[in-house]
């Protein structure tokens, strides 16, 4: 099934439990005691996915170590671009485009309360408000718990932090310039880069969500795409050959890793000790970025664990090579929150993939 985006969050369930040998008749004496009390049924957390199906809007879930696709609501949003998830897997973020295929819906909806061990009748019923139209980026917050969004006012883009439990709205940026990116590596921090072409300089900026302040991080990349370290410590970035390097924010170096890829086929690890990127085994002379975001090139990658610290980089999996072998380009690269699972879409079909660490 092609999916427009999925989410990564902790879901109860009851353990397995081994079914134990058949009783013993009980004898006279027995029979008049009375038996002990059954024990209530163990339940465990474990890693689950929601996910949003690209044609019809549905969210469907399952269990990242054991697939049991069950679909989860029956709200139809045709052709579905983008979908996030925040609060925790219960609510998502769908974006879409009207019948007049010019103007850019973005519906915030609730997804219903499950009940442990309950059947999901696959009908639920989404809940929820639409935002300003024609947001041109949005990103999720960390903790899943707020989104930072652009959309244009007149002659100046607005960046907006929507609390998504109560709709609350906070502008925290706005600029002349209006061909921005967003992302939110940390809790207080959101960075703002250029929109990337392979014959213009990029920029990347970091806003500070608590004092409200611009600073510039990275300045003069030819196709500039960057993703700040949870830390804030450190910048993977590439610039138009596709060459990753990692810029250090306190030292103002940037050394090269020996890879070739874009940082949106990339994910940091929580401590920013880790690196994982789905990297091209072939890398085509080009104009990059550009080219691949219009679709011009797609590449079949391996995925690569890369330390930042160390500089040292070795290939985890080659997909290609495994069981029937699949080319993937991966983008949307996500971990769980024990960093035991690598979620990963495939740009070629829109197909989720998984991928077990440990």
């Amino acid at each position: 099934m092609p999916v427009a985006g999925y989410g990564v969050f902790k879901k109860e369930r009851y353990k397995e439990v081994p079914i134990p040998p058949p009783a013993l008749p009980l004898t006279k004496g027995e029979e008049q005691g009375g038996g002990q009390k059954p024990a209530p049924p163990q339940t465990e957390f474990v890693t689950a996915l929601r996910y949003v199906d690209r044609v019809t809007g549905n969210i469907y879930q399952t269990f990242a170590d054991k697939i049991e696709e069950r679909k989860f609501s029956g709200t139809v949003i045709p052709k579905v671009y983008e979908a996030l998830f925040g609060n925790s897997g219960n609510s998502v973020i769908m974006r879409y485009l009207k019948t007049d295929n010019r103007t850019i819906e973005t519906f915030v909806g609730t997804l219903p309360q499950e009940i442990l061990g309950g059947d999901s009748t696959g009908e639920n019923e989404l809940r929820g408000t639409f935002l300003t139209a024609n947001i041109t980026d949005m990103s999720i917050s960390p903790d899943g718990k707020s989104i930072f969004y652009l959309f244009n006012s007149g002659e100046t883009t607005v960046g907006t932090i929507l609390d998504i439990a109560s709709g609350k709205k906070t502008q925290a940026f706005d600029s002349a310039f209006n061909e921005w990116l967003s992302s939110w590596p940390g809790s207080k921090t959101v960075t703002l880069t250029t929109k990337p072409s392979y014959v213009a300089l990029g920029y990347l900026y970091k806003l500070d969500l608590t004092a409200q302040n611009l600073v510039r991080v990275l300045d003069s990349v030819y196709g500039l795409t960057a993703l700040l370290s949870p830390d804030g410590k450190m910048v993977l970035y590439a610039d138009n050959s596709l060459a990753l390097n990692i810029y250090h924010t306190d030292t103002k170096i940037s050394e090269s890793l020996g890879v070739r890829s874009l940082p949106e086929k990339c994910v940091w690890g929580k401590g920013s000790d880790i690196v994982y990127c789905s990297a091209p085994k072939i890398v085509l002379g080009t104009n990059y970025p550009d080219a691949w975001y219009k679709g011009e090139i797609s590449f079949d990658d391996q995925v690569w664990k890369i330390d930042p610290v160390l500089g040292t980089a070795s290939i985890l999996l080659d997909p290609g090579t495994v069981n029937e072998g699949v080319d993937v380009d991966g983008t949307k690269l996500t971990l769980d929150s024990e960093e035991k699972y690598l979620f990963l879409i495939n740009k070629k079909d829109s197909f989720l993939w998984e991928m077990d660490l440990k």
